[in-house]
């Protein structure tokens, strides 16, 4: 058997390794911030339907610009969408993907606030653009001021900024979010995965007059459909077109682009859940603050807790007791998803123990 060593891999990529939470069949699994609660009733009977009317003509290729979709994924973010402003991809990686594609690249820049999601940094340098990093403050804010400094120093191709943040939960106010685009020639893309579940307002409104501003969303989180894997953004016009010349062809299946239209059909009963998580979360807050821990302020469907003195040590302590959270190498920190009501009584009685 041959190894990395023995092929022509870019140098750049024989000392990583592949991205990827853990999958271990354990009792709680909290994560990778799904939503615990699983489609509706209504939904999967829909989706059975949907898929295998799409089925009588697998034989075919899909409809390549999903124009179906991308026209309901306008109707959900609202009335002032039209197709021409939205894009769809396997999961919002792929739109991620997609736009470094077309706006970055060799000879190429894109900076990001860290500690943030670790897929930007990754699809950044895999896509050849070199990844510029600036350190958010203590409290994992952004700081207005030292944003736009590095801003004008390094003048990126793209800029990203999660809000929600990722791992961190909490989202960014519309505000710094203009101060940064008018500091930079460059592309932003605020990528608003958990944004269903923040109660702030969404950098969608901040879309008109800023032909460079993008804003990506998943159905993985708040729609229940992470194993369906679909992405989408909404944007200028013009950034669709960019991001079409990368595409590949036939790129959402027709099974794909049948299944999000069913989510979209029963998007008002799926999203019902998200007061639930919610809720979730903010027990699961009030428990470990009482009990002694930080947590940070999250407008997610998860937390960022702390301060522990060994963090690898009570991660495994945790999956020990069969719960599996996320260690991102933050120091004294783990990342936990809100899960169902029995998952998060088992992460208190845990955490509570250790204390």
């Amino acid at each position: 058997m041959s190894d990395l060593e023995d092929l022509p891999v870019r140098a750049d990529l024989r000392a990583r390794t592949p991205y990827g939470a853990p999958q271990l069949d354990v009792p709680v699994r909290l994560n990778t911030n799904e939503n615990p609660y699983p489609p509706p009733p209504g939904l999967v009977e829909d989706l059975q339907r949907a898929v295998l009317a799409a089925a009588v003509g697998l034989n075919r290729y899909p409809d390549r610009e999903a124009v179906a979709l991308r026209t309901g994924l306008a109707g959900y973010l609202g009335p002032q969408f039209r197709l021409e402003q939205v894009w769809a991809a396997n999961g919002s990686n792929e739109i991620l993907q997609q736009l470094l594609q077309a706006f970055g690249g060799p000879g190429r820049t894109v900076l990001g606030f860290e500690p943030s999601y670790e897929m930007h940094r990754r699809i950044a340098e895999t896509t050849g653009t070199a990844w510029l990093a600036v350190p958010r403050a203590a409290d994992f804010t952004i700081d207005v001021d030292t944003a736009v400094r590095a801003l004008r120093e390094h003048d990126p191709d793209v800029v990203f900024v999660c809000s929600p943040n990722n791992p961190t939960g909490a989202a960014v106010d519309p505000s710094v979010i203009e101060a940064i685009y008018a500091s930079t020639r460059g592309v932003l893309v605020v990528d608003e995965a958990y944004a269903e579940f923040s109660a702030r307002p969404s950098a969608l409104g901040l879309l008109p007059g800023r032909p460079r501003l993008v804003v990506t969303r998943t159905m993985s989180k708040a729609f229940a459909f992470a194993g369906a894997r679909l992405g989408y953004l909404a944007a200028d016009p013009a950034v669709i077109e960019a991001i079409r010349l990368v595409r590949l062809p036939y790129h959402l299946s027709a099974l794909t682009q049948a299944a999000a239209l069913a989510a979209l059909r029963h998007a008002d009963a799926t999203l019902a859940t998200v007061a639930q998580v919610r809720h979730n979360r903010d027990r699961m807050i009030a428990g470990l603050v009482a009990a002694g821990y930080e947590v940070a302020p999250s407008d997610a469907n998860f937390i960022l807790v702390g301060r522990f003195a060994d963090t690898a040590a009570s991660w495994q302590a945790l999956l020990d007791r069969g719960i599996l959270v996320r260690d991102f190498g933050l120091p004294g920190w783990l990342r936990i998803t809100a899960g169902l009501p029995r998952e998060i009584d088992a992460v208190l009685a845990a955490l509570e123990e250790r204390r």
